[in-house]
């Protein structure tokens, strides 16, 4: 009998799932995008109850595709992309639509705790920043501004802690996802209680906690029925969505660096330093729990919050034309653009771009930035536009690798790079030349739905260690940096940085006027 497992991702812009079988092989595959509610400035929301409809049509979906038999099905794993938040009551129904990671409305409680708590107090408990709006924040929101939805929280999960609750009927939060949500103690792997209770946070709204390798419950008969499944199969805690992604390209060792362009653009270094994440450069960074021994493995995760949504946002502000060729003819919309791109030099021929389209994480940790175009001119077209993007994202990302190298954390080479708009061959050259690394690119680019199958074969068992993962993986296409390359963008890189330090005190001058509107 053949054993099969299936992962399921909850990301930014949409989700996936993947049936793999205990050969590494991908049997299925499934995607469908999410809307996203940017209604208010700095929200951004997805409909809550959507996870779960969406996850059931993917799962039959790729057993379909698959021809998977649900009676081989043996283990399932659920990912997400953090910070988020699902609000549910007591009969686990959502209470409001979901924050994802790119809102930003908790401004003025990330201010409060800094000022009442203190930000240094807080960073030598978590080794996280207020600036990346944990999911504490948005609960403080809510008592604020939602005193009725908030006195009616039974849970606050996860995207993925949702789905888990959906499938089990338990409610279980995974050590990954705990310093997403803030007050969460990574030397002692617990939520401080006290910093909790100080901010009006009954700790008992939040899920147990449990290794993201254990399997926390089985597929309820309701579950079975709506999924396609059967009752009883294990399902392991889960994982947050870069974990996955990292996992199932075969990131499972101390210095392994890679690289995800998804809705957000990030890189993460497994290793096992809590001197580093206490540290002052540890200090600008994200920093949380691997999914490999996750109760003693870490993971640093420098993101700029627009990776590949900055080129979505292109496509569907100004990428008509190409939408409606790829609606005839098939072609990817996205190909067409990166064409446009291909034909522009280096620097974009002086346009520079600010990718801070809702804000910015890693290292400015700056919620009001916003996007600017520097340097338009007559001579400019829309292939300059999506070139200037393309290396302003690798200039945001490697704005945090200068400062790790600098650190001296252990990185092992090549970069590898995974998700998203990692296809794109001009992009990975860009990233290459930026960071002055060798890259390469996965050949089975499932992503992170892959890695929540290798865990799920982990938890239950079958796979007897995530070493399966190093196994299967195959890394194509590699690329030198050119020495070349990389001391012209460097020039670039200061313009780029002088914009942002010129303009800083403007994007808070726009901030006040767009709450006055």
């Amino acid at each position: 009998m053949a054993h099969c497992f299936i992962g399921v991702d909850l990301g930014t812009g949409g989700a996936k799932a993947a049936v793999i079988n205990d050969q590494g092989e991908t049997l299925g595959y499934a995607f469908e995008e999410f809307t996203i509610f940017t209604e208010k400035p700095g929200w951004s929301e997805h409909e809550a109850s959507a996870y779960w409809d969406i996850t059931c049509r993917l799962i039959r979906e790729s057993m379909l595709k698959g021809n998977v038999d649900p009676r081989d099905v043996k283990g399932i794993a659920i990912s997400s992309a953090l910070p988020a938040l699902v609000m549910v009551d007591r009969n686990h129904n959502p209470l409001q639509r979901s924050y994802n990671l790119m809102d930003r409305r908790a401004t003025e409680e990330v201010t409060w705790l800094k000022d009442n708590l203190g930000e240094k107090e807080i960073f030598n408990i978590t080794a996280n920043r207020l600036e990346d709006h944990p999911s504490w924040v948005n609960l403080m929101w809510e008592k604020k501004h939602r005193p009725e939805t908030f006195g009616r929280i039974f849970k606050a999960l996860t995207p993925d802690g949702y789905i888990t609750l959906k499938l089990t009927g338990k409610a279980v939060m995974h050590y990954s996802a705990a310093p997403f949500v803030g007050a969460f103690n990574l030397k002692t792997m617990q939520f401080d209680t006290g910093m909790l209770e100080r901010t009006g946070i009954d700790p008992a709204i939040l899920p147990e906690l449990h290794s993201c390798e254990e399997v926390i419950g089985e597929i309820t008969p309701q579950a079975a029925a709506a999924t396609g499944l059967l009752s009883g199969i294990p399902v392991a805690c889960g994982q947050v969505d870069c974990n996955a992604s990292w996992v199932g390209a075969g990131a499972i060792s101390e210095g392994d660096l890679q690289s995800n362009l998804g809705t957000v653009g990030n890189f993460g270094i497994v290793h096992k330093s809590q001197d580093f994440i206490y540290s002052p450069i540890g200090y600008l960074m994200i920093n949380f729990p691997y999914t490999v021994d996750s109760k003693n493995t870490l993971v640093t995760v420098p993101t700029t919050m627009t990776g590949g949504q900055s080129l979505r946002f292109l496509r569907d502000a100004f990428g008509q034309a190409e939408m409606e060729v790829e609606k005839q003819l098939g072609v990817s919309a996205y190909d067409l653009l990166t064409m446009q791109a291909e034909k522009v030099p280096i620097g974009s021929e002086g346009l520079v771009v600010l990718p801070f389209l809702m804000g910015e994480r890693t290292p400015i940790w700056d919620a009001q930035a916003r996007g600017v175009i520097f340097g338009l001119s007559l001579q400019h077209g829309k292939g300059h536009v999506v070139r200037a993007m393309m290396e302003s994202v690798a200039y945001a990302m490697y704005d945090s690798f200068r400062l790790i190298k600098e650190a001296g954390l252990k990185v092992n080479f090549p970069m590898v790079l995974n998700e998203g708009g990692a296809v794109s061959r001009l992009w990975r050259k860009i990233i290459s030349d930026v960071f002055n690394v060798p890259i390469a690119l996965v050949k089975r680019r499932v992503g992170a739905p892959y890695g929540d199958g290798i865990l799920a074969g982990v938890a239950t068992g079958v796979f007897k260690g995530f070493g399966v993962a190093k196994d299967w993986v195959e890394y194509v296409e590699p690329m030198e940096p050119s020495a070349e390359n990389h001391a012209r963008y460097m020039e670039y890189f200061g313009v780029y940085k002088s914009i942002y330090e010129h303009v800083k005190p403007d994007f808070q001058s726009l901030a006040k006027l767009r709450e006055s509107n």
